[in-house]
Parts: C-alpha cells; sequence; structure tokens
C-alpha cells in the first residue's frame, strides 16, 4: 500500500463561494465532504485530512525572505489536503472523482508520497 497525497485546489475563495449562501447551504456544503471523507475512512484508507486557512507565511530562498502569502485574491488557492492509502495511482484518483470541490470547478491534485526509509 502506497501513500498519497491530495491537493484541493480552489478556483474560487471559500469564503467568496460560500459569501451568498444561507447557513443551511453551508452546512449542506459541509455535509457532501464530511459523506465523502467518512466513505474514504470507512476504507481504512483515510490516514489525515485538514482545511487551511486562506492565508498565511512564505519563505523564500537561502536568505529566508518572509513574504505575506497566499492571496486569497489569486485565481487558485489550496484550500486543503488529505493524506491517504491506494494500492496505486489509478485507486488514488479513482478515490478523489468523489470530491465535491469538482462541484465548484476545483481541482484535486493526486500526488504518491515518495518514502526515503
Amino acid at each position: 500500500m502506497n501513500k498519497y497525497l491530495f491537493s484541493f485546489w480552489n478556483a474560487i475563495p471559500a469564503e467568496d463561494a460560500f459569501a451568498n449562501l444561507s447557513p443551511e447551504d453551508i452546512q449542506a456544503e459541509i455535509q457532501k465532504w464530511n459523506n465523502w471523507i467518512g466513505g474514504i475512512a470507512a476504507q481504512g484508507k483515510m490516514i489525515a485530512t485538514e482545511a487551511l486557512y486562506p492565508t498565511g507565511k512564505t519563505v523564500s530562498g537561502s536568505n529566508h525572505v518572509i513574504t505575506d502569502g497566499p492571496f486569497t485574491e489569486g485565481k487558485e488557492i489550496i484550500g486543503g489536503f488529505m493524506l491517504l492509502t491506494a494500492d496505486s495511482i489509478d485507486e488514488a484518483v479513482e478515490l478523489s472523482k468523489g470530491c465535491p470541490i469538482y462541484e465548484s470547478e476545483g481541482r484535486v491534485e493526486v500526488r504518491q508520497i515518495q518514502s526515503f526509509a
């Protein structure tokens, strides 16, 4: 079994996507995510998953230059991640296809974790 990382890329920042939704609609969106994540967890494949705040800091180069960012004004922003196990990248891709992010034209980047042990 290999480990994979799903990176969830939002085409629309979450705060903009939820701006015009009622509290009930927001809860319905959250429930879609909980159902999809729960399905993967029920298969014993999920290791961890977390949402990310839309802002942070970027540290760059050998001088460790610190800048604000990423910025939600950007075209895409990573909104969270999931670490899971799968037999192959093809299986991981199939598991990603149920993600609710696709409904808002977002994307899931699927990457295998490289083991150095």
